[in-house]
């Protein structure tokens, strides 16, 4: 028995997208607030980048909602492990700014 998937690909589609556009928007600060400090603020912006394109890269496919998705049990964690960095760095940088 095959059920009616409904709107739940739709909703898949635009989880991803809301997450790939947090992610963009977390860099982007990220990225801002470390070029207003020295070398190791252009370290981290670096860092920040690095991370966005390799979410971006492992997500797209998810986002747009073409063809199959490979290597579903690996994109998770790396997700996971991105989007907590990139939170991680936004926090610490965010904190120096303060000082």
């Amino acid at each position: 028995m095959t059920g009616d998937p409904g709107l739940q690909p739709e909703r898949t589609r635009l989880a991803w997208r809301r997450t790939l556009l947090a992610l963009t928007v977390v860099t982007v600060l990220t990225v801002r607030l470390a070029l207003t400090g020295d070398a190791a603020g252009a370290v981290l912006a670096g860092v920040a980048i690095a991370g966005w394109a390799a979410t971006l890269a492992l997500c797209w496919r998810r986002a747009v909602g073409s063809g199959p998705v490979r290597g579903t049990s690996r994109t998770m964690p790396v997700v996971a492990l991105a989007a907590v960095g990139q939170a991680t760095l936004g926090v610490l940088l965010a904190v120096r700014g303060l000082w």
